[in-house]
């Protein structure tokens, strides 16, 4: 024990090692009131993806960064061009879902593999962002990098 301390220390001092950085809360912990990780403070952009025959999945800056217990939605539209799907279980299983709406139709589940469309229609799943990580959703059984979205959580 005492060599790993002093093997730290000095790393530390020489710089080649550095503690992981720590994301800032979207709103401050005595401002989270009754509703707790669900207050509105603690709710981060919605991420839109898009299910089309030969269009990108999403469009905008990757990675994109999700902050640890904090609340977001993942809103996914399909046009109907084709029958497409969306997975990525490893993400799926880093959030905590607390519900998918297809319809009004609304759903809790405890894990989801993947979500499939077989015509237009709209799934927004909501969640809270838990185990930091780099993570991919993707169309399965495609190799473009315009068919996936890279996700951390932070």
């Amino acid at each position: 024990m005492k060599n790993v301390v002093v093997a730290l220390s000095l790393a530390l001092a020489a710089g080649t090692f550095s503690l992981p950085t720590v994301a800032a809360p979207l709103c401050e912990a005595n401002k989270l009131g009754m509703a707790g990780l669900l207050a509105k403070c603690n709710r981060g952009e919605p991420i839109k993806l898009t299910l089309a025959s030969g269009k990108p999945l999403f469009e905008g800056e990757q990675p994109v960064k999700l902050q640890s217990g904090a609340y977001y939605e993942l809103q996914i539209t399909a046009d109907g061009s084709a029958e497409l799907a969306i997975t990525g279980p490893q993400f799926l299983r880093a959030i905590w879902m607390n519900e998918i709406v297809i319809n009004d139709i609304e759903v809790r589940p405890m894990a989801i593999d993947s979500l499939e469309f077989d015509n237009a229609g709209l799934a927004k799943l909501s969640f809270i962002a838990i185990k930091p990580g780099s993570y991919d959703l993707h169309i399965p059984n495609t190799t473009s990098d315009s068919q996936r979205v890279t996700i951390a959580i932070q």
